[in-house]
């Protein structure tokens, strides 16, 4: 053991300082405070009525009617307890309250992957500084987007997992792959394990080429396969998580359009429209922000302070100076293309001079890989702005078309430019005889990159526009706001010369930070410092750099006290004045915010509203022809929505509408109308009374004997049990009757039961529920038990056996063979 500390020394102590690096940037996290996050304030409101019966129950329901009319939880939480890795992630937050271990996971997963890269410990340990503290990294956590942030940190070490399988060491390669990539896709980001998969398409390519070009093709098939071995396993300890949700997507806005259209040749539309996965494209332009972080300027408001030009302009029309500093806040300092932003990718001035470097002198085998994988996902994340390329992937490449704000793939550039720029400087310490004419190399990298962050510096408007596509309704908003068309454009100018000047103080900062990298590395070349000092150098202006731009965004004030988080869930008076109604099972429209955007007021109620980015496509679908314009109010009733919330325009006030015409949780009607297709019953929503007469689509005719159902009078049924999982009607009909209910219809789970016996749920109005039912008196029993959910939750009980017998047969044959070679002795005689 004690040889064993002293021959992982550096390891330890380097772990050690990247712990502690953890522990000051995220110190508010060690006093008991809490993020506010406003995607996780979102979450916790979808989330309120499932946590309410895991309380009660001891575990959660797989469906919630707290959003949309009701949907399954699959994407808003789910437990996953048979999931190995969930107990992984559970010990290690039990030590690393989130975030602090997600910037953990981020230091050791860099740590990892440079390390298998037979990097020098401590170049291994700059490299994990500069992949970890990317600025995306930061801003994806303050922004709430936890499982995004996760699942980055999982890349690095995947990466490594792989390149040990290619170097041959199948054993601990096949492994790590498992354990690593099972442990991403549990933080079920699908869209970042596909961007990763993407770009490992693009390295075994490469590996392709090198079997044949070295006659090495046997090795590769073997490495490969216990790569797809591994894969698998990860695939299927994450059963719970994959299968339910690939189940549940095929009925989402990310599955296929169920009515068709004119523009789509009559067909039905597959996937999201090209306009809304291109929404938060990266401007081709904006790539500057990898050298220059706010040469676009920076977020989209709260930049400016009283020192602006525009607090100075507004404070001259005799304002207070702090309404001006208030108003220079709100002005939007971001000038590019996306509708908003929460901050500029940001990799690293010397990060990105020491990549340009790579390109010129690294000679490596996963050099060209980086490069073309780094030029694919950037050229990707263009989107609209480069559509020829944008589009062959969305029109061709399976699933592409699924995701959206195509941006997001430059998380893959966000690890591989670093690994380059890190092999550029293993490549100077370790083969630096194999460049020719380095120092020129360094001379012109370097000061190519130095004269571009100075010349932004000294004349910032001869190289950027600071204005967007929409610059002059901009410059019409504010000739509105302050009804002067000559005042609205010393405004508009003041803003020009404040995004200029924080481009040109970003380009200082940055020509600064490349002149100190360029020094240490320079002298190191010429033999003036050694190795330790150009290591340090570099390795602390990184951490500096970056730890400085992300403190912008993600800082000690992002930080709450829990208590004062829960006032972004404060119960109104019109909310308590709802919950008087004890009726389990009325619904509540809030229309005092964005109703389709804004999960707060599932809080409290069952919303019709709600905030997630994978909606039934049915219900966005009832969303787009039913309430684009005016609110159709039959429509309202047949979701029994009893109170709609609005806001009184003349005195900002809250009020309750208490709608007598909900029809309720469940009735009778008196007419069976059947329509041809979808677009038929869409159409005849525009205008119906749900309670007497619903349309079936034929579809579902042969489920049905309607020359038996007659009319509803006398006809009665009433909720008498709600669990969102479960719930019991008693009814008393006459005669055979059809009933409807204002619950959405999802084939994949909901069964339904006569007095126990199964019958056929038909789909009525669209979305909802419906049900023949014989005459007399009877129960009726609704259960939502997906066979998806009970056959994954066994798959993933036994492939998590298997990838705990995988992980602990490898370091059992690790050991073995370690205590089976034989020591060498020397003798010094």
């Amino acid at each position: 053991m004690k040889n064993w500390f002293k021959e992982n020394a550096s390891h330890l102590t380097i772990i050690a300082i990247l712990v502690l690096l953890v522990f000051f940037y995220f110190t508010p996290v060690w006093q008991g405070k809490t993020l506010a996050q406003s995607d996780v304030v979102q979450a916790a409101g979808g989330q309120k009525e499932m946590f309410d019966f895991k309380a009660k129950d001891g575990k959660a329901p797989l469906w919630t009617n707290s959003m949309f009319g009701g949907m399954p939880v699959y994407q808003i939480w789910l437990g996953h307890e048979a999931n190995v890795t969930t107990y992984i992630s559970k010990a290690l937050r039990a030590v690393f309250p989130p975030p602090a271990d997600i910037l953990l996971l981020y230091l050791l997963g860099g740590y990892l992957l440079f390390s298998v890269l037979r990097l020098k410990p401590w170049l291994a340990a700059v490299g994990a500084v500069a992949l970890a503290f990317s600025s995306y990294n930061m801003i994806y956590i303050e922004a709430g987007h936890m499982n995004k942030a996760y699942a980055i940190a999982y890349i690095a070490p995947i990466i490594a997992s792989i390149i040990l399988c290619y170097r041959g060491s199948w054993l601990w390669g096949g492994s790590l792959l498992a354990l690593f990539m099972a442990l991403e896709i549990r933080t079920n980001h699908i869209q970042v394990t596909y961007y990763l998969f993407i770009s490992l398409l693009v390295l075994v390519g490469f590996e392709v080429y090198y079997a044949i070009r070295d006659k090495k093709l046997k090795p590769f098939l073997q490495s490969t396969a216990v790569q797809l071995g591994a894969v698998l396993v990860a695939v299927l300890v994450n059963a719970t998580v994959l299968f339910p949700t690939y189940e549940y997507s095929q009925l989402t806005t990310r599955g296929k359009a169920n009515l068709t259209s004119a523009e789509n040749g009559g067909g039905a539309e597959s996937g999201l429209t090209k306009e809304y996965a291109y929404g938060w494209s990266q401007g081709v332009g904006e790539n500057i922000t990898f050298l220059i972080p706010n040469a676009y300027g920076g977020r989209s408001g709260g930049v400016l302070d009283k020192n602006s030009n525009v607090a100075k302009f507004v404070k001259g029309l005799n304002v207070p100076e702090a309404q001006a500093e208030q108003f220079a806040q709100s002005m939007p300092t971001y000038w590019g293309e996306k509708m908003f932003t929460s901050g500029p990718w940001y990799f690293g001035a010397g990060v990105i001079f020491l990549f340009i470097l790579g390109i010129v002198i690294v000679k490596n085998r996963y050099k060209w890989w980086l490069v073309s994988a780094t030029g694919l996902t950037i050229f990707l994340a263009f989107g609209k702005h480069l559509p020829f390329i944008s589009d062959l992937f969305f029109d061709y490449f399976p699933m592409y078309n699924k995701f959206r704000a195509v941006e997001s793939i430059l998380v893959i550039p966000s690890v591989l430019i670093p690994i380059l720029a890190i092999l550029a400087l293993d490549q100077i310490i370790s083969r630096a005889a194999e460049v020719k004419n380095l120092d020129k190399k360094l001379l012109y990298t370097g000061g190519g990159v130095a004269a571009l962050c100075l010349l932004i510096a000294l004349m910032p408007d001869l190289f950027l526009s600071f204005r967007s596509s929409t610059h002059q309704q901009l410059i019409t908003s504010y000739q509105q706001q302050v009804g002067d068309a000559a005042m609205g454009n010393e405004i508009v100018n003041a803003l020009l010369k404040d995004r200029a000047a924080i481009a040109s103080a970003d380009a200082w900062r940055s020509l600064i930070i490349v002149l100190i990298t360029f020094g240490a590395v320079w002298f190191y070349i010429k033999k003036k410092a050694s190795l330790t000092i150009m290591l340090a150098a570099v390795g602390l202006v990184t951490l500096a750099d970056l730890w400085t731009v992300n403190k912008r965004y993600l800082n000690d004030e992002s930080f709450n006290s829990p208590a004062a988080l829960q006032d972004h869930m404060p119960k109104r008076e019109v909310d308590d004045l709802i919950l008087m109604d004890k009726d389990p099972s009325y619904r509540v429209f809030d229309l005092t915010t964005s109703p389709f955007q804004d999960a707060r007021q599932s809080y409290y109620h069952k919303s019709l509203g709600g905030y997630h980015a994978a909606k039934l496509m049915r219900f966005q679908e009832v969303l787009e022809h039913q309430f684009d314009g005016a609110i159709n109010e039959d429509v309202l009733d047949m979701f029994n929505v009893r109170y709609v919330i609005t806001r009184d325009p003349k005195n900002n006030s809250e009020r309750i509408q208490r709608r007598s015409s909900a029809a309720g949780n469940a009735w009778f009607v008196d007419k069976i109308t059947f329509v041809k297709d979808n677009n038929e019953e869409m159409n005849a929503l525009d205008s119906f009374d749900p309670r007497k007469e619903a349309f079936v689509n034929k579809e579902f005719e042969d489920k049905l004997k309607a020359t038996q159902l007659g009319n509803s009078a006398n006809a009665q049924i009433n909720l008498v049990s709600y669990h969102p999982d479960t719930m019991r009607y008693e009814y008393t009909a006459p005669r055979d009757a059809f009933a409807v209910f204002s619950e959405v219809y999802y084939e994949k789970g909901w069964k339904a039961y006569v007095d126990g016996e199964e019958v056929p749920i038909i789909r009525a109005d669209y979305i909802l529920r419906a049900l023949q039912l014989p005459g007399g008196n009877h129960e009726v029993e609704f259960i939502f038990a997906p066979q998806s959910m009970k056959t994954s939750t066994v798959l993933s009980m036994i492939f998590s056996i298997v990838l705990v017998l995988g992980i602990a047969g490898a370091l059992f044959w690790h050991y073995r063979r370690k205590s089976q070679t034989p020591k060498v002795v020397v003798n010094h005689k």
